[in-house]
């Protein structure tokens, strides 16, 4: 007599792979595009007029551009990146009232009272053939610049890290140390 071969019960495999799947598809990360936090102004009123704007005084304007070749000319000068946070660090703060630094004026500000603001503005420009990785190290830079000032002046102030402020002393900070980082439509600006 032939003995019978017992069968695997079909009907819970189905189940099984389900289960597998749900269990995969819970645990397995998945890499996110990381961006560059951006706020845009508000729009202006429809009736304001071009001629309104008051025009920025050239001293108050730290230029950067970024060629084709990856090559920085920041306010005039072929510069490295590496040099570039240090650069407009010292812009965005001007701590000696430099003529040649952005001007400032007095700001009541929460926290600290009267304080003398920046008016400087970072503007950035970058050639169409620009890499990405160039385009985002600049701006990293950039903001690495502003994100450092405030931190000095929140452990200077406060004596803890801007990031362990409640929102009330990070927005007295970001009044004194504003994001102002202006980007231009790409376009040549030198290089192939």
């Amino acid at each position: 007599m032939a003995k019978k071969v017992p069968e695997i019960p079909g009907s819970s495999l189905a189940d099984i792979a389900f289960m597998l799947l749900i269990f995969f598809l819970v645990t397995t990360t998945m890499d996110v595009d990381s961006g560059l936090e951006r706020r845009l102004p508000p729009m202006p009123p429809e009736e304001q007029e071009d001629d309104d704007t008051p025009p920025i005084k050239e001293r108050n304007v730290f230029v950067v551009l970024v060629n084709a070749n990856n090559q920085l000319l920041v306010e005039g000068e072929i510069t490295n990146i590496d040099n570039l946070r240090e650069k407009a660090k010292e812009f965005m703060a001007n701590p000696y009232n430099e003529e040649t630094l952005p001007e400032k004026q007095m700001k009541e500000v929460d926290f600290f009272g009267p304080v003398e603001v920046t008016k400087g503005v970072i503007s950035l420009r970058n050639d169409v053939g620009t890499q990405y990785g160039t385009y985002i190290a600049v701006q990293n830079e950039l903001v690495g610049a502003i994100n450092d000032l405030r931190e000095d002046l929140a452990k200077q102030k406060f004596g803890k890290s801007f990031t362990k402020l409640d929102r009330d002393q990070q927005n007295a900070i970001k009044d004194i140390y504003p994001s102002r980082i202006s980007e231009a439509e790409p376009k040549k600006v030198g290089g192939n």
